[in-house]
């Protein structure tokens, strides 16, 4: 069995993880860990999320020596601030580690990227270079070759899930950019209590416009241009994604069909709806993509939905271990 660590794991997602490592046949969950100075650390996982009591237990602890924890694992997840992840990842590659890395740290190879849009200077190149685009359904090939895997963030998976097929096809008339109204719920802003995300503040509302830094990491594995306007919404877990494009001359309702069709006819967390139309409650808590369009004339709208904690993030990263590691793709997530 592969050891597994989990740093990060007081978080949503480091939860969501913690519960998929526990199911898996393959892995043993060796470490929980938070930073050095969290006020989580000593705790039980489960006193901390109360739907793992009696399921996961295990202390969180104080991550303080890295070295040593990284030589008693197989594998890590980092559910991690993507400055955290920057610096440890390398540390545990190291030693001969998996590494799936659910922050920003690896996912676009542009070092300038991260000073723009994260707020600080990449100085592991090399490891960009080497990093493999955890988009599980378009990325399998890669992912089975490398031990650095940047899991792609919640919006992004959405997005370009419902998207890429269209461009993969050339399908798309690219002069008018795809334009995506996303609204996820608001576990995406962490389990860290703030004003915004606050029971009696939170509304709908629309953030991030034309700064938001999914923005890039989207028109950067789609290869297209993109307008992203992310919002918050009133509920507590799930994205919907609303995407409206041109669709190129000639290109009919039938070949959009069949293009979804060869994407994923042999993918089993993307669920192809066709004219239905997908809800966030039909994916909560699950590890699918459900994805459905209706087409008019020239134009095309698709529609995404995923639970932003599962394919936005943990379950995402689990695909992506169970592919690296030639298991069943949804092994411990149903």
């Amino acid at each position: 069995m592969l050891k597994t660590t989990i740093i990060g794991a007081s978080g949503y997602t480091g939860a969501e993880l913690a519960l998929l490592v526990t199911k898996h046949p393959e892995l043993k969950l060796t470490g929980l860990y938070v930073s050095a100075n969290s006020i989580d650390a000593d705790k039980s996982v489960g006193s901390l999320h109360n739907k793992l009591a009696g399921v996961v237990d295990m202390p969180v602890k104080a991550l303080t020596d890295v070295h040593s924890v990284a030589k008693s694992s197989d594998v890590v997840f980092l559910a991690t601030a993507h400055e955290v992840s920057h610096d440890l990842a390398p540390v545990f590659l190291a030693e001969g580690c998996q590494v799936f890395d659910l922050s920003g740290a690896y996912r676009v190879n542009h070092s300038d990227f991260y000073q723009d849009y994260y707020g600080f200077e990449h100085k592991h190149s090399d490891l960009l270079d080497k990093a493999v685009y955890g988009l599980a359904e378009w990325n399998e090939e890669q992912i089975k070759q490398s031990d650095l895997i940047a899991v792609a963030g919640c919006y992004p998976t959405a997005s370009q899930l419902a998207i890429k097929p269209l461009v993969e096809m050339n399908f798309l008339d690219l002069n008018q950019w795809p334009v995506i109204n996303a609204v996820s719920g608001v576990s995406g802003a962490g389990r860290k209590a703030s004003m915004v995300n606050s029971f009696c503040e939170v509304s709908l509302q629309p953030y991030g416009l034309f700064t938001h830094r999914h923005q890039p990491e989207i028109a950067n594995h789609l290869g297209c241009d993109v307008i992203f306007t992310p919002h918050l919404g009133n509920f507590k877990r799930g994205i919907l994604a609303t995407i409206t494009m041109k669709l190129a001359n000639g290109v009919s309702e039938a070949d959009v069909n069949n293009a979804f069709d060869k994407a994923y006819k042999n993918q089993p967390a993307v669920r192809v709806k066709y004219q239905q139309l997908p809800a966030i409650q039909d994916v909560e808590s699950t590890p699918y993509c459900d994805i459905g369009w209706k087409v008019q004339g020239e134009h095309i709208i698709v529609v995404s939905a995923i639970d932003n904690l599962l394919k936005g993030a943990s379950s995402h990263a689990m695909q992506c271990l169970n592919l690296r590691n030639g298991f069943m793709p949804l092994t411990s997530l149903l």
